[in-house]
């Protein structure tokens, strides 16, 4: 294949006479797929804040609860700038707690200093930063984004617990009963149909799955006395909520936090809704591992 090379020419937006904020905003809204963060859909734009301005673009993951409030700047990143990003991503999070909220800032230069002003934020506010590149080619003008920090994913509680707080099989059964851990037997034949080298993991607070010693919680048990309550780690849609309705199955509710739906089993729903689970569990296990 002959093709010809062209070098794309570094395009300055703060200072350029006709290209301005509001032209990436509109780029970004057009095609959310730029910033490299997943399957996006738009939800607002310039989204009024009560008393601290308009947030940019305000995007959410089509897959799951999150959502991203994206500021822009041209230039060089300031302080002024993290400080009005981090309060948008305040507000809405207040203001939407269903919603996991993820704080982004785009800036056509984000410089060292910056990066560690961002990185003592990060961890405590979920934050992401984008270098913005206007570049020209021939007649043709394209925008490159490249994320320079990602933001910070803290170790679930469930993760921490496997490592401090180990306990048997002896312990569940006294806990909750022999029959509701056989209950977790019997469900852990079914996963093994999509991944045989997954076994029981025994933790003080739940029981996981591990694969080579290593945690894999897309689903977690919690044998009671008369019931075993099932943990899928899937995220909340309408569709699923009304399939697990129609079911009939015992569905406590949904943890926003961990993004698990809470479901009581009892020994003869293994039976009766077999199919069904292994559905569930089949699809947060995809989910989790991909």
């Amino acid at each position: 294949m002959n093709a010809s090379y062209i070098k794309p020419e570094k395009i300055l937006l703060k200072t350029h006479p006709e290209l301005s904020e509001k032209w990436v905003q509109e780029r970004i809204a057009e095609d959310p797929t730029l910033l490299g963060l997943g399957e996006l859909v738009l939800k607002d734009k310039e989204r009024i804040q009560p008393r601290a301005g308009r947030l940019d673009l305000l995007f959410q993951d089509v897959e799951s609860t999150r959502r991203y409030e994206v500021e822009i700047q041209l230039g060089s990143t300031d302080e002024a700038h993290i400080i009005r990003t981090i309060e948008y991503w305040d507000l809405e999070k207040k203001r939407y707690p269903q919603y996991d909220h993820t704080a982004v800032i785009i800036a056509e230069d984000i410089t060292s200093r910056f990066l560690n002003v961002i990185g003592l934020f990060n961890g405590a506010v979920p934050l992401i930063a984008i270098q913005m590149n206007a570049l020209k080619v021939g007649d043709f003008l394209t925008l490159a984004f490249t994320t320079v920090m990602d933001q910070v994913s803290r170790g679930l509680v469930d993760e921490d617990e496997e490592i401090q707080e180990e306990a048997n099989r002896d312990y569940w059964e006294h806990r909750g009963s022999r029959e509701t851990v056989a209950m977790a037997d019997q469900l852990l034949t079914v996963i093994h149909k999509f991944d045989p080298k997954l076994e029981l993991k025994y933790n003080k607070f739940y029981i996981g799955l591990a694969k080579n010693e290593r945690p894999n919680n897309f689903v977690s048990f919690r044998p009671k006395r008369s019931h075993l309550r099932l943990e899928p780690r899937l995220p909340r849609t309408d569709e699923l909520d009304a399939r697990l309705e129609k079911s009939g199955l015992d569905v406590m509710d949904y943890d926003e936090r961990w993004r698990r739906y809470r479901v009581r089993l009892t020994k003869n729903d293994l039976e009766k809704h077999r199919e069904f689970i292994s559905e569930l569990l089949h699809q947060a296990y995809t989910i989790s591992n991909s």
